[in-house]
């Protein structure tokens, strides 16, 4: 069976990339948790999904230009806060495999540290994976730890991923549902890729994506898979 992967959480339930919604992941029972971080104006990697706050808190702007204090200030959906990624990892702790995804510039940096700092903690480098589009990050990733898996996140062209993940020697590639086929699942694990694939929703596409033998599901409903 794949892995379940809680999307931001269990985004369908609870507010996303908020402590509550990884409890409410981690009470499903998941393998793995996908999150996203930005890196916040006073050096802290925050995990939040949008560029900008606008969307789900009580603030305006972009998450860059914010310190954490200020950060800290907001509410997300009037009753969340926004946390740091080591507040996620401490709350985790090592139940489940972490799906870190580089949203903003300059993350990859200060993501290796955070890992090193938690592999010399007792985790190990398997239990985590760093995803992105920036392929610019993931090969500043690369650059800086060649230790930590990385997975290509692709939503238009999953040749082009593959291509790409060569050059970084990466673990997986994290396409869009909408891009497999069976045929072409097998074709890119028989390159020795996995292939954990976003954002798997219905139970029509579940089966779908258990029909063609994917690694790993990331989906908003986790307790559905």
């Amino acid at each position: 069976m794949p892995l379940k992967i809680g999307h931001r959480g269990a985004k369908g339930y609870v507010a996303e990339n908020t402590l509550a919604s990884f409890k409410k992941a981690l009470n499903f029972n998941v393998n793995g948790i996908e999150l996203d971080v930005h890196l916040c104006a006073s050096g802290e990697l925050v995990v939040f999904h949008d560029f900008t706050l606008d969307r789900i808190t009580n603030g305006s702007g972009e998450v860059s230009q914010f310190t954490l204090n200020e950060l800290k200030k907001l509410t997300v959906q009037d009753r969340f806060k926004i946390p740091t990624l080591q507040e996620v990892l401490d709350l985790i702790d090592k139940k489940c495999l972490v799906n870190i995804e580089l949203k903003g510039k300059n993350t990859a940096s200060a993501c290796c540290e955070i890992i090193k700092n938690y592999v010399e903690k007792g985790w190990e480098y398997s239990s985590f994976i760093v995803s992105s589009f920036q392929h610019l990050e993931l090969e500043h990733v690369f650059k800086i730890n060649k230790n930590v898996p990385l997975g290509v996140l692709t939503k238009a062209n999953l040749e082009e991923a593959i291509t790409f993940a060569e050059t970084i020697n990466a673990k997986a590639i994290h396409p869009n549902f909408s891009l497999l086929s069976k045929r072409n699942v097998k074709a890119t694990q028989d390159k020795g890729y996995l292939v954990n694939t976003w954002t798997v929703n219905t139970e029509k596409a579940i089966a779908r994506m258990n029909l063609y033998n994917v690694d790993g599901i990331i989906s908003d409903f986790p307790d559905k898979l």
